[in-house]
């Protein structure tokens, strides 16, 4: 929201059309101001200019020097004698003397403003006070503001200042909870706009537009106006720092903490290269405060947090001062700095929030409450978490949450039995759910399960005890792996979308190229980037069509479908393993070991595993005394790798182990514990044996109907040390196969292929990024074919064998979600996939795959044609350890 007067712009001819366009064609307002003052103006011009120059330095340059230019144009106007000019430059200074945190000298100012000036002018001046007070936080006073001033603008039929201080107005309703008001000012200023050549204030209404999104829980809309508003900027020049908060907000909510924190502090680092307002560092050190919370790292979130309330208590700004003092405890607490005082503290933020009219009322009750219960004061526990429980009816969704969670645990906490307990968890799950389905993008509805983690640990928690294995079998269901239940949503017709994943597959393709060849490209890296940026952008603004694949979780349908199988369900509570042995008609519960030493261990197969395949793959010595020192270090991992395993299924499996029996079993571990090469398990080695992210899931996937053709692709990707050998094998084995390789492997090709098909077997280098899993992706011949790519299947292949390296690793995120390539799969109609989880040797991995394709013609599913191609190895520790490597994923 910018200032100045009404008039078009258009060459400046009149001093005045400056104003106007210092935020219509920025660069070109300042240097008609600079060719003003080099003439020689009379003061009423001069100080015309030296505002100009001064809005321009306030809002995109150095604030001390838009001070200056300022006072100098507050000196000047006094001088021509027109109470008018005077009365607008002192509201241009008074804003900028807020902005440096000087706030009472700025509210002075700004009243000196108000005084002076008459009609018109008066009311805009108004207007410059409300915006400043919406800042403060002082939203009851900006209102009283913006009441006086929007009749006279709109009675003078002034476009610009009526359109400002609608939008104006809607942010302080957005600030009080109604985004239905705040929506239809932005709407009405939008339309206002548009009548205009003011193209910064045209971008800030989208930006408005998407904040207003976001109150209302529509996060991909949000990241849609966000995005489109960020483009205009851009190409106006001018910086928008207000935007990376708001969008902080979207990615937090989102679950994406991790670049939240990136985004504020990038944004605080160039506000402080640029000298920039001392306001906007101190909402971007509070919004990095939340997301260094929320990313689990308490001590960071402390010193933002600190910084943040420092600025906002010095600039008397009592809004931001009570929400970063929220934050700052929060990140108290999490270090375990906790005491009675601090707990009056908190209680004392909370009052003070809710005066304010702050929807993170909930929050600071729902933390005292917390506080209050790990210390022992049970009366006070209650009384917080009762004024938390009230906001669970009404605000935005995670507000809602939060209060279902503060009456839980204050259900908890009296003792009013299970059932309290969990009835509050389950309407606040409802209430995340609503939430999720609003998201379209797979990533962003595995994220965002994140908010509801504690709830679903607190049900799992009260369901733990003797007798309700079924019933922790339930909750265990009831938050795990449920993005893997919402197909995403694909965007067909995007062809922007499509050129950038071309372009990216183009350019890592170039990269490649060139690393294999020792060359730098800067250029390309720097690209890549841009690209994957792009393209991520796009997806996560993806609206969801709010469907879910089947029905709820129903352990009674789970028993009857398992038959002679059983289900082995690992659930993690409090840090402890529980085994959950699922079938013949019953649910029965076995306590393990610890999570965090599984997950060590885990950590030293994997990585004896890696070992085996890397150095015997790149030593065949043959015989000799080399060969025989090689073959025996690697007997002798072998051996260790043995151990490892053995403490590992002590650890997972622990009593439960004597009551497996000799059947199939699939085995359903927590996302932290998807890693572990199962079949290295000397109980589970030698037998039918499947994984699957949740009962759920298996269910689901056991649920698919194969498609009524027979349509069979391989596909032979470049650059394979075996040069893909099994596929010609398997091609003269299944002869109507559609084979693609030597060129004709294309991503664009392959996808059309596996849509939809009975069978494909996809040998191709592939790639894990645990920095971020939706670009894992599997080497074709014109580049990587990302996940995001396999979103686009209208329909998954039936079943799918990927040989390559990875391939199976999927990336726990959330509560208990999971994304990568094999989590892409299975929402899209994958029944069953054979993948490795982890780098396996391209030699020894050839037999294996011929021999399970073996069994799948002869009728078996991949579980069992996996097992059988196991025995079929030669038996030497290479060969042992790549059939371990390989996991049977689904039902089929």
């Amino acid at each position: 929201m910018g200032e100045g007067s009404s008039r078009k712009p258009g060459r400046a001819a009149d001093p005045l059309d400056l104003l106007p366009m210092v935020f219509a064609r920025p660069a070109e307002a300042l240097a008609g101001a600079r060719d003003l003052l080099s003439s020689g103006p009379a003061p009423h011009d001069a100080s015309v200019a030296h505002q100009v120059i001064g809005i321009w330095e306030r809002d995109f340059g150095d604030l001390t020097l838009a001070v200056g230019h300022l006072r100098r144009a507050r000196s000047l106007a006094r001088r021509s004698g027109d109470a008018d000019r005077e009365a607008d430059a002192l509201a241009a200074l008074g804003v900028a003397v807020v902005y440096t945190g000087r706030t009472a000298e700025g509210l002075r100012v700004l009243d000196a403003g108000v005084a002076r000036g008459d009609g018109l002018t008066a009311a805009r001046v108004l207007f410059r006070r409300g915006r400043v007070l919406w800042i403060l936080g002082r939203h009851r006073e900006a209102l009283d503001d913006l009441r006086r001033a929007v009749p006279v603008l709109r009675d003078a039929d002034d476009t610009i200042w009526t359109a400002r201080a609608l939008t104006l107005r809607g942010l302080v309703h957005l600030a009080f909870g109604s985004t239905e008001q705040a929506d239809r000012d932005f709407v009405a200023a939008e339309r206002l706009w548009d009548r205009t050549h003011q193209d910064h204030d045209r971008s800030v209404a989208v930006w408005n537009r998407g904040g207003a999104a976001f109150r209302s829980g529509d996060l991909p809309t949000a990241l849609r106006y966000f995005d489109e508003a960020a483009r205009r900027f851009e190409a106006l020049g001018t910086p928008a720092f207000g935007l990376n908060i708001d969008r902080c907000d979207v990615l937090l909510a989102a679950g994406l903490a991790d670049e939240a924190l990136q985004e504020a502090d990038g944004a605080t680092a160039l506000l402080e290269r640029t000298r920039g307002q001392s306001t906007m560092k101190a909402e971007l050190l509070l919004i990095a405060a939340r997301a260094a919370m929320a990313a689990g790292d308490p001590d960071t979130a402390v010193a933002r947090a600190w910084a943040a309330l420092r600025l906002f208590a010095g600039q008397r700004r009592e809004w931001g001062e009570a929400h970063a003092r929220l934050v700052l405890f929060r990140s108290r607490v999490a270090t375990g700095r906790i005491s009675g005082r601090l707990v009056r503290d908190i209680a004392a933020v909370a009052t003070r929030l809710s005066e304010l009219g702050s929807p993170d009322t909930v929050q600071a009750s729902l933390l005292a409450g917390r506080v209050a219960l790990a210390l022992g004061w049970p009366q006070d526990a209650d009384r917080h978490l009762a004024a938390a429980a009230l906001g669970r009816h009404r605000g935005p969704a995670l507000a809602r949450a939060d209060g279902w969670l503060a009456e839980a645990l204050r259900a908890m906490a009296a003792g009013r039995g299970r059932r309290g307990v969990l009835h509050a968890c389950r309407r606040g799950l409802d209430v995340l759910d609503e939430h999720r389905l609003a998201l379209g993008a797979s990533e962003l509805r595995a994220r965002a399960t994140a908010q509801g983690a504690e709830l679903a640990a607190l049900a799992q928690r009260v369901s733990l005890r003797p007798g309700n294995a079924r019933g922790l079998l339930v909750w265990s269901e009831r938050w795990r792996a449920t993005a893997l239940a919402v197909p995403p949503t694909r965007p067909p017709d995007d062809q922007e979308l499509l050129r950038e994943v071309s372009a990216f597959r183009e350019i890592t393709s170039r990269l490649e190229s060139a690393r294999s060849q020792g060359t730098p490209a800067p250029a390309l890296e720097r690209e890549q980037r841009r690209l994957e940026k792009a393209i991520r952008a796009r997806t996560l603004r993806a609206r969801s069509e709010g469907t879910i694949n089947g029905r709820p979780f129903d352990a009674g349908a789970l028993l009857d479908r398992l038959g002679d199988r059983l289900l082995v369900e690992i659930v993690d509570v409090g840090g402890d393993v529980h085994v959950l042995l699922c079938g013949r008609g019953r649910v029965r519960r076995f306590q393990a070991g610890r999570t965090a030493d599984a997950a060590i261990e885990i950590d030293h197969l994997r990585a004896a595993l890696r070992r085996l395949a890397y150095e015997r793959t790149a030593r065949r010595d043959g015989g000799g005394p080399a060969g025989r020192r090689a073959d025996e270090r690697a007997a002798e991992r072998l051996g260790l790798l043995e151990s490892g395993a053995r403490r590992l299924q002590e650890m997972l499996l622990g009593p439960a182990l004597a009551h497996l029996g000799n059947g199939p079993v699939v085995m359903v571990p927590p996302g932290r514990l998807h890693g572990v090469p199962w079949a290295a398990l000397p109980a589970l080695r030698d037998r039918v044996l499947g994984v699957s992210p949740s009962a759920g899931a298996w269910l689901r996937a056991d649920d698919v109907p194969p498609p009524l053709g027979a349509d069979i692709v391989l596909v032979r990707g470049p650059g394979l040390a075996t040069f893909g050998a099994e596929v010609p094998s398997l091609a003269s084995r299944y002869g109507e196969a559609t084979v693609l390789e030597g060129g004709t492997a294309t991503a664009p090709a392959v996808l059309k292929a596996i849509d939809g098909s009975l069978l494909a077997h996809i040998a191709a280098h592939g790639t894990f990024r645990a920095d971020s899993p939706m670009f894992s992706s599997l080497r074709m011949d014109d580049g990587e074919l990302t996940v995001h790519d396999v979103e686009r299947l209208h329909r998954a292949p039936y079943r799918i064998v990927l040989p390559s390296c990875d391939s199976g690793v999927m990336e726990p995120v959330g509560a208990d979600e999971l994304l990568g390539l094999a989590a892409a799969l299975l929402p899209l109609g994958t029944a069953g996939i054979v993948a490795s989880l982890v780098p396996v040797s391209d030699q020894a991995a050839v037999p294996l795959m011929v021999s399970l394709h073996e069994g799948l013609r002869a009728g078996m599913g991949m579980a069992e044609a996996l097992r059988d191609a196991r025995r079929a190895l030669p038996r030497d520790p290479l060969h042992q350890a790549t059939g371990w490597s390989f996991t049977a994923i689904g039902a089929a």
